[in-house]
């Protein structure tokens, strides 16, 4: 299988953007341990939204932040499951019939 410049684009950016959903997911909850200024959640749910479902959804679990909150706890999964489909058809769409 050869891939081409964008699929390989697409791939850092999802690397790029799970990396920093995550670290989000950690800074947030040392600063909530502080009770200091917070990232906020519409911010938080957006890297999720935007292709960081996999690394919010590990932050908020390895963190155990925002686990009570419905919304992220509804959210956070459902975006890493739909960017796992979308990414499971962009790559074996070829092999589809």
């Amino acid at each position: 299988m050869r891939f081409e410049l964008w699929e390989y684009c697409l791939f850092g950016y999802l690397v790029l953007v799970n990396l920093v959903a995550f670290a989000a997911m950690g800074v947030d909850k040392a600063r909530a341990r502080r009770k200091d200024w917070r990232v906020p959640e519409a911010s938080l749910l957006a890297l999720g939204f935007l292709g960081g479902g996999l690394g919010a959804t590990l932050g908020m679990l390895l963190f155990r932040h925002k686990t009570k909150h419905s919304k992220f706890v509804l959210l956070l999964p459902l975006f890493l499951i739909l960017q796992a489909a979308a990414l499971w058809y962009f790559v074996f769409r070829e092999a589809m019939p």
